[in-house]
């Protein structure tokens, strides 16, 4: 999961959000056969564009004219998991579950702020929109190789989601910054600006997802991972490929351990009766007066041969000789 914040994405935050909304309406005027895609918040899913730009323009209470205005949450799920979510709901059951789980994200924005009255996406003034596919621009690399076209759209899954906050809350009084980077370190600035830890954020976004929709996330697919790699000390990195290793080799032994047991085939109580019944089978039968006369002639052999027997020496007639003097030793 790819969660990202930006002050915009084609036009300038300090000023209106007419430029924004129309570009993320692209889609609605490239395909007028398809059914648009109306812009949602956590209360509804089909509002129009003509009620989100004055509705973000007007939020701005305070603001100088260098002032961000508005933010950009960009939350763009992998082909993996969009996937996943197509295979569990289908394809417009997809797109629907993707809006409410924004909404679950904003929530987490909301509350990364520590701000008091700042609890949840209703306290915010947010309009999410979903768009279905990723376009090429000049600053990919097949654009530049010439094997893609500016504009040609990206093949895989590319569903994502793109969200309007403005810098004001609900209220039209509290500024909100995702921008600031401080994370409680300063109490006075905290308490006066709040404070917003975007790493945190992030990898808030992806164990929601996760529990949301239950979804199995490799250790390598994680946030913390990437972020670790990217940014980490090199004993944080060493520990990280520590705790890759050891969870593939336990990911193995489980296999193993699996693919053993699966080979090896329970027997039933059935299939011991039957194997005992085949072995019976098998043996000679005897009737019961040659097994008597047998055990007869057995017991009388080894009554006339125990003196030949035994662990000690055999028994032999004592002579007399003469009668010794002394101690008897």
């Amino acid at each position: 999961m790819y969660i990202n914040i930006t002050d915009s994405e084609t036009a300038d935050n300090k000023g209106g959000s007419g430029g924004l909304v129309h570009y993320l309406d692209k889609e609605n005027r490239t395909d007028l056969t398809k059914q648009p895609e109306y812009w949602f918040n956590q209360d509804r899913t089909n509002i129009l564009s003509d009620e989100v730009r004055p509705a973000i323009d007007n939020n701005m209470a305070k603001l100088s004219k260098v002032d961000a205005k508005f933010f950009l949450v960009n939350i763009s799920p992998s082909q993996k998991e969009i996937a996943y979510l197509k295979e569990q709901y289908g394809e417009d059951g997809a797109k629907e579950q993707l809006k409410a789980y924004a909404a679950f994200v904003m929530d987490e924005y909301a509350r990364n702020f520590k701000r008091p009255g700042i609890e949840s996406g209703k306290d915010l003034l947010w309009f999410g929109k979903l768009e279905n596919y990723r376009y090429y621009s000049h600053k990919d690399p097949e654009v530049k190789q010439g094997l893609k076209k500016r504009g040609e759209r990206k093949d895989g899954e590319q569903m994502h989601l793109q969200v309007i906050v403005s810098r004001k809350d609900i209220t039209n009084k509290i500024k909100l910054s995702p921008m600031n980077k401080s994370k409680g370190k300063n109490t006075v600035h905290s308490q006066k600006m709040g404070q917003f830890d975007r790493s945190a954020f992030k990898a808030s976004g992806e164990r929601v997802f996760d529990e949301k929709f239950g979804f199995e996330r490799g250790l390598t697919e994680t946030f913390r991972y990437a972020n670790t790699q990217k940014k980490g000390s090199l004993e944080e990195r060493i520990a990280s490929h520590t705790e890759k290793r050891n969870k593939e080799t336990r990911q193995q032994s489980q296999s193993q351990r699996n693919k053993t047991n699966t080979n090896q085939q329970p027997v039933s109580i059935l299939d011991n009766t039957r194997s005992l019944g085949s072995f019976l089978e098998k043996e000679p039968k005897f009737n019961l007066p040659d097994l008597l006369s047998k055990a007869s002639n057995n017991l009388l052999h080894a009554l006339l041969d125990t003196h030949n027997k035994g662990d000690g020496a055999p028994l032999l007639p004592r002579k007399k000789g003469k009668r010794r003097n002394g101690m008897g030793l």
